[in-house]
């Protein structure tokens, strides 16, 4: 089973850093998403169906609401993965046109090759999180933007103005998906089915399926595990004195060991392991780790 060396929660989204020896689900994020290797054999990812290689030399860049996955073959050595999971709206408050990184194709090549600044501030960040303290949120956040910025520069659509001037979060333009969206988003405790979200909209089960997957450009059911999934690291990160028995029922799970898999497949580890790893930053100060109560064990 794939573990957590580390990971770090704040308002810049999450990195983790990852020793992958097992298969990810297709799933999706709302955060502009990179993927570096740190150490061990080179492997692959598929992005909409493509295997792209994920080497020293190369990282796989994947756009928002972009389904992808991982498929870890059986016996193949070892590999750990710096993943970055970036949130457009920290990148915009610190350079305005980056908002832009929160739009479809923003990365226009799935696969791209680093430079040796990439290399070397990934690096530095993989160095930072392996080390015994706690990494100061400044240094976090200063390594983050810098290493962002080192790959956006020369692998994205930054630079076209049309772009620029066209950047706003991701939102159909059908007011029935965004009705479906925001019901989702509200009833996460609740059985949620396409016959369900069709009759919210007033739309046949087919004409909704290809319209929510025109619109959104992934299935209803990937959009649902990823406002489940990002629910989770946000709860697992920032809970206090609640059970993963508890935070299970209120995401949906009736059962506790359901959501154990159902978060080992779209994050690779456990929930008890990623509370167990993650230090948040609140944005206001340093960085603090979760209480590790013996009720969530």
């Amino acid at each position: 089973m794939s573990s957590a060396l580390r990971i770090l929660h704040g308002n810049f989204g999450r990195v983790a850093l990852l020793n992958m020896d097992s298969s990810l689900v297709p799933h999706a994020h709302s955060q502009c998403h990179v993927l570096i290797k740190a150490t061990g054999a080179d492997t692959y990812f598929f992005v909409r169906d493509k295997r792209y290689a994920l080497t020293d030399r190369s990282a796989v860049l994947i756009n928002t609401w972009e389904p992808h996955y991982y498929d870890h073959q059986p016996n193949a050595p070892e590999t750990v993965i710096l993943a970055l999971y970036i949130e457009p709206d920290w990148l915009a408050a610190l350079h305005g046109p980056l908002r832009s990184s929160a739009r479809p194709n923003f990365f226009p090549q799935p696969c791209v090759r680093i430079s040796r600044r990439v290399r070397s501030l990934a690096d530095e960040l993989i160095g930072e999180m392996l080390s015994l303290g706690q990494v100061p949120r400044t240094r976090v956040e200063s390594l983050l933007f810098d290493l962002m910025i080192a790959v956006i520069e020369p692998h994205s659509t930054l630079r076209s103005m049309e772009q620029v001037i066209a950047s706003c979060p991701v939102r159909s333009t059908d007011a029935r998906i965004n009705r479906a969206i925001s019901y989702i988003r509200s009833h996460l405790g609740e059985p949620l089915d396409m016959e369900l979200l069709a009759r919210k909209v007033h739309m046949s089960r087919a004409h909704f399926f290809a319209r929510f997957r025109q619109c959104t450009r992934m299935t209803p059911q990937i959009f649902i595990n990823m406002v489940r999934v990002e629910a989770a690291c946000e709860r697992l990160a920032t809970g206090r004195g609640e059970t993963l028995g508890e935070l299970s029922r209120e995401l949906g799970f009736y059962e506790q060991s359901h959501f154990t898999r159902f978060v080992r497949g779209h994050l690779g580890v456990t929930p008890s392991e990623y509370r167990r790893v993650v230090d948040v930053y609140d944005g206001i100060g340093a960085a603090r780790s979760v209480e590790r109560a013996s009720s969530i064990a």
